[in-house]
């Protein structure tokens, strides 16, 4: 199992992707609250997508988020550092994703 720190490290490496991938492909047309939620450490990290980056990243749970993930803290390592493919772990049930269908389009294209 990972740990808390170890989720952090992973999202802010995610938050380093996504503005290197913004710089590269231009800005997109997202701004939605995140949450991110690890199950098996009861713990949480919120932020928000704005222009195809990830800021404002900090611990705590937003209930009211528009994109919340669930996972497991060796999945949430394992997606960030490429080592599990997203679309394989939602159809696994390893992570789920609530969202408007129409982020998770965009979404598709930052990941």
């Amino acid at each position: 199992m990972a740990s808390v720190d170890e989720c952090r490290q992973a999202l802010q490496d995610l938050a380093a992707r996504l503005d290197r991938h913004a710089e590269a492909q231009g800005r997109i047309d997202l701004d939605r609250t995140l949450a991110c939620r690890i199950t098996d450490l009861d713990t949480a990290f919120q932020g928000r997508i704005q222009g195809g980056r990830l800021v404002g990243l900090t611990d705590g749970d937003d209930p009211k988020a528009q994109i919340a993930l669930s996972t497991s803290s060796d999945d949430l390592v394992a997606l960030v550092h490429g080592q599990l493919e997203l679309a394989r772990a939602v159809a696994g049930r390893r992570v789920s994703i609530k969202a408007n269908p129409f982020d998770l389009m965009k979404l598709r294209k930052l990941l």
